[in-house]
């Protein structure tokens, strides 16, 4: 298992009224290329092939979960850290 730092993140159309997250970034190895989608990285994820992880300028760790609302919307990404879940993510730069 593989933890990958995220480094960026690609938002939806601007245009959209709920911008959500489709792509994150990381300089480590993925086979296709250096962006994940957010389904790639629920895969992975769920079948414990990789963790994944943002860092701060800081060095704190903040690692990625999946959130099921399970009231028919999709599964997404969040981080998780100090026992709360955030949004340290959404403070990444665009990649």
């Amino acid at each position: 298992m593989t933890d990958v730092r995220i480094t960026c993140i690609t938002l939806s159309d601007t245009n959209a009224i709920h911008e959500h997250i489709t792509h994150v970034g990381s300089p480590q190895f993925n086979p296709q290329g250096s962006k994940w989608t957010v389904a790639q990285v629920i895969a992975a994820i769920e079948k414990k092939e990789h963790t994944f992880h943002v860092t701060d300028e800081y060095g704190n760790t903040a690692y990625v979960g999946v959130v099921d609302p399970k009231d028919g919307r999709k599964k997404f990404i969040r981080t998780y850290a100090d026992g709360k879940w955030n949004n340290n993510l959404l403070s990444l730069p665009q990649c």
